[in-house]
């Protein structure tokens, strides 16, 4: 079981290509390995991107002359699952240490708590989805075609997609949380599929308008201080994090691991 308390610290980050964006993600699991410390990083994208899933089947699977010519670039996450269109959205991040964290479900609900906690404090009603029939298998169809149990919904549509990676006694939590809906977009691209998908919840239709990046922001940090670690503190990028994030920046720009499968 992990242990009562631990250190949070939280950082938000300015708009980055997608490949920056994964790098530091990655280099902050590295840090979260040698300090023991958790971290939220709440952040966006300086262009719309489409973010494949670590272990999804792509190659060959999308018109690239289509998604190059409506300008969207393309970055396959660390993480799990299906495909994202990020660009109406607000991201966060977890990393911690993998002794602190429990057993996945058990990581999975306590970062759940934190983003219901923030959303609710906005005024928006989230719930954790509990489906009665299995997880889908995987597919073309995009990450926000339907729930999956445990992720965060309004009226029963996905609002918040999630992922979990560990690797050497670390760990790092994706989710992509909807300001509106670009995920249809992202149905037309794929050669296979469903060419369109149930609308997803967004924070726009829960609040009737478009909220600000620094409200959701600051909504989800006060949650980490309310339920997790009053003390929590700004982190800030020391040269040592940022070093490490360029070193892995190659990793993230390479098609070779885009493309991968």
């Amino acid at each position: 079981m992990p242990s009562a308390r631990q250190t949070w610290r939280l950082i938000i980050t300015p708009p980055a290509s997608g490949a920056e964006n994964m790098a530091l993600d990655e280099a902050l699991m590295d840090r979260a390995r040698q300090t023991g410390e958790w971290v939220l990083r709440i952040y966006s994208w300086s262009a719309p991107t489409i973010s494949l899933g670590r272990n999804q089947s792509a190659r060959g699977r999308y018109d690239l002359d289509r998604i190059q010519t409506l300008g969207l670039a393309v970055v396959r996450r660390p993480t799990g699952g299906r495909a994202i269109l990020h660009d109406r959205e607000i991201t966060y991040s977890v990393t911690a240490p993998v002794g602190d964290a429990g057993e996945l479900h058990e990581s999975y609900h306590r970062i759940n708590r934190l983003l219901l906690h923030g959303l609710r404090s906005l005024g928006v009603a989230a719930t954790v989805a509990s489906p009665t029939t299995r997880s889908a298998a995987p597919s073309m169809a995009p990450c926000f075609n339907e729930p999956s149990a445990g992720e965060l919904t309004v009226d029963g549509r996905k609002l918040a997609g999630s992922a979990q990676w560990r690797s050497a006694d670390a760990l790092l939590q994706h989710g992509s949380i909807l300001v509106g809906d670009d995920q249809s977009l992202l149905a037309t691209l794929a050669r296979e599929g469903p060419s369109q998908i149930p609308s997803p919840a967004t924070l726009s239709d829960a609040l009737g308008a478009a909220p600000e990046f620094s409200n959701v922001a600051a909504a989800l940090a006060d949650a980490v201080r309310d339920l997790e670690d009053a003390n929590a503190r700004e982190l800030v990028l020391e040269d040592e994090l940022r070093a490490r994030a360029l070193a892995l920046v190659v990793r993230y720009v390479d098609d070779a691991w885009t493309w991968r499968r």
